[in-house]
């Protein structure tokens, strides 16, 4: 076994980096490290996290119309998810899922939008971090694990 420490980054499919790297810093306070052309990549900063935005080089697609699951989720403070929220609506962007969820591991208020390319980015206003779902929840054939879950 290799014994991780953490995520050094994550990368997200885009067709345009140009447009994507211009998104990911307005809307979502993203800052460029570096754009290379030569590989059409572009590194940012989230935080203390990291982020490459990457040309595909084949069709982006990971759910369907609104499905959600396939997702990149973003922390912000608790008390600047009203304000967050705004922000996209005033901007034109439809919420595509909103929930203040009490189960599962990540508990808060959270609303989920695609990016220009459909991607789906979570805003997640976390409250606390738990053990997640029991078993008795998680063997339960009749148990909805999220309820409001379009499927």
């Amino acid at each position: 076994m290799i014994k991780t420490t953490g995520v050094l980054h994550h990368t997200v499919s885009v067709s345009d980096t140009v447009v994507s790297k211009k998104f990911y810093e307005d809307v979502l306070g993203f800052t460029t490290i570096q754009h290379v052309p030569q590989i059409d990549m572009v590194f940012m900063r989230c935080g203390e996290d990291f982020v490459n935005l990457t040309k595909s080089k084949t069709p982006i697609r990971s759910n369907n119309n609104d499905d959600f699951l396939v997702h990149n989720a973003y922390k912000i403070e608790v008390s600047k998810y009203d304000h967050a929220k705004k922000f996209i609506s005033d901007l034109g962007i439809k919420i595509i899922h909103e929930e203040h969820r009490y189960e599962g591991i990540f508990h808060g208020k959270q609303f989920y939008f695609h990016d220009p390319d459909r991607n789906v980015i979570e805003i997640n206003a976390l409250e606390k971090v738990t053990d997640g779902f029991s078993d008795e929840q998680i063997s339960d054939d009749d148990y909805k694990v999220f309820p409001n879950l379009k499927t």
